[in-house]
């Protein structure tokens, strides 16, 4: 059983990771000069495509062994932080993560070990690299689509107990449900946080 204090007031949580956050919008860009410039995020879908989503840990559930400790960084969904976002009460600048052994429900994608260095997935979450697709090509007809085509693919990146046990490796490319490319940056590198259960194929080498 893992019991970890906060600072005030003391606790232990069942079922929830809490993260401290400084802020929860990244509202500044450095240039390559190095100029640090501010960004405005009240522009619709501004919040969400600057938003934090990943903090440490200061307080890990003790109803599982996650293997994530405090002082490890923690990737987390967006719902996290959106809006007024999940704040603990009475601590500002702490936010509550839920967490279950599923992904459905479960708002912890993956944590960085502070010790090692590496990253792990979390209750039923995978983590993919995106894949490029391949154009259409025609002699006689030019194809010319005025939409980006939504990804539907992706290369294994990290996976979960529940993707290795559907015989899933690092490496492997696999299709995913329409409009579950919800991406995340792991180690500043963006990539799509996708459940288990929304996988629908592995392809095979010809």
């Amino acid at each position: 059983m893992k019991c970890f204090l906060i600072k005030t007031p003391k606790m232990k949580t069942f079922d929830l990771f809490i993260v401290e956050l400084e802020k929860t919008v990244d509202d500044t860009i450095k240039t390559e000069s190095g100029l640090e410039l501010y960004v405005e995020t009240k522009f619709e879908n501004s919040e969400f495509d600057y938003r934090i989503t990943q903090g440490p840990v200061v307080c890990v559930p003790f109803k599982y062994d996650t293997g994530v400790e405090v002082g490890d960084t923690l990737y987390f969904h967006h719902l996290v932080v959106m809006q007024e976002g999940q704040v603990l009460t009475g601590e500002d600048n702490h936010y509550f993560v839920q967490y279950g052994e599923e992904a459905l429900g479960n708002q912890a994608i993956a944590y960085k070990s502070k010790k090692t260095g590496e990253v792990k997935c979390l209750g039923g979450w995978c983590l993919l690299d995106s894949v490029e697709e391949t154009d259409l090509e025609s002699d006689t007809i030019e194809i010319v689509s005025t939409q980006e085509a939504l990804p539907t693919k992706g290369r294994v990146v990290y996976t979960c107990d529940e993707a290795v046990d559907m015989g899933l490796k690092k490496g492997d490319v696999v299709g995913f449900k329409q409009n579950r490319d919800y991406r995340i940056k792991i180690d500043d590198v963006e990539m799509y946080r996708t459940r288990a259960q929304d996988l629908l194929y592995v392809e095979e080498e010809v």
